[in-house]
């Protein structure tokens, strides 16, 4: 097991220190950033002297050297924009895209576990057909396309609930509806196929057989050793969800890292954009490596191969 741990841990260096390297290479493909942070009709004499400020000047792979001297240190360097330490600035930051990720983590599993269940329960029903024509659905539909309707009906329409923003309750729904719909579907398909392999069992006849109820047979049989892979894809779908938040939270204007990254991708703020992305494959990998360690305890196959 021991081993195992060691070979994931090191994968997950691995992919952390990829990911940061190919976009500190494919954001200074977006062009020299000091032409947006100098009026246009500055001379080419200051340019250059902002450009050797910053450091630009020197070749890439000196640059790229330096970069990852720093970031082993924890040190990206400063906005552009703000002057201020741009690894503080994503941090600051993180907590809203916390919030957003695990509210729509929690909706997402009480929709969809029960959806999941009972159309298990009913295979081949109307229930069962309309459930997994939602799957189907829900995988398809883009996020900034659902955020933007929801926008429509609840914020335009209705003037129910705030169209972007935070700092209220309010402000998190329409988000994190959008957020978790995804979720539900994968949830939802993960469920019914979980559930259908556990109803197979012969316990499970064993109890239909001594007359007790449904809803127990459901809650206290089927739902607590179906429930058992869903535990582990809990891990992977929470990265995927905050991977997922540069998108809704851009539509809904939310204060969080990916709207952050957003913007200073638009400015080739190239600090905070490297601090956001170290930020975003630290826990995206931490995750999946939970994942793994998870999956290993309750397969002990995965360790062994």
């Amino acid at each position: 097991m021991v081993e195992f741990i060691i070979k994931r841990t090191l994968q997950m260096i691995l992919v952390i220190f990829l990911a940061v390297t190919a976009v500190f290479f494919l954001v200074r493909l977006s062009g020299d950033p000091t032409a947006l942070f100098l009026p246009p009709d500055a001379p080419r004499e200051q340019l250059e002297e902002f450009r050797v400020a910053l450091g630009y000047d020197r070749p890439l792979h000196v640059q790229y050297t330096e970069f990852i001297a720093g970031a082993f240190q924890g040190d990206f360097g400063e906005s552009l924009r703000t002057r201020e330490d741009a690894l503080s600035m994503v941090l600051d930051r993180a907590p809203a895209t916390f919030q957003l990720a695990f509210t729509a983590l929690i909706i997402s599993l009480l929709i969809s576990i029960p959806i999941g269940i009972i159309s298990a329960y009913k295979r081949n029903s109307l229930f069962d057909r309309t459930g997994v024509g939602f799957t189907v659905l829900g995988q398809g539909i883009p996020d900034f396309w659902l955020g933007l309707i929801l926008i429509y009906v609840f914020a335009a329409s209705l003037q129910v609930l705030p169209s972007g923003g935070g700092g209220t309750p309010y402000h998190l729904i329409l988000p994190a509806l959008t957020l978790a719909f995804h979720s539900v579907a994968r949830f939802s398909r993960f469920t019914r196929s979980s559930t259908l392999d556990v109803l197979g069992k012969d316990y499970i006849r064993t109890a239909k057989a001594s007359g007790v109820p449904v809803p127990r047979i459901l809650s206290r049989y089927a739902l607590k050793n179906s429930l058992i892979p869903i535990i582990t894809l809990i891990a992977l779908d929470l990265g995927a969800l905050l991977g997922g938040t540069v998108v809704t939270e851009t539509v809904f204007a939310w204060p969080g890292v990916g709207r952050l990254l957003v913007q200073s991708l638009m400015m080739r703020d190239f600090s905070v954009v490297l601090a956001g992305v170290f930020f975003v494959a630290v826990i995206y990998s931490i995750l999946n490596f939970l994942a793994d360690i998870l999956y290993a305890f309750v397969n002990p196959q995965i360790r062994y191969k």
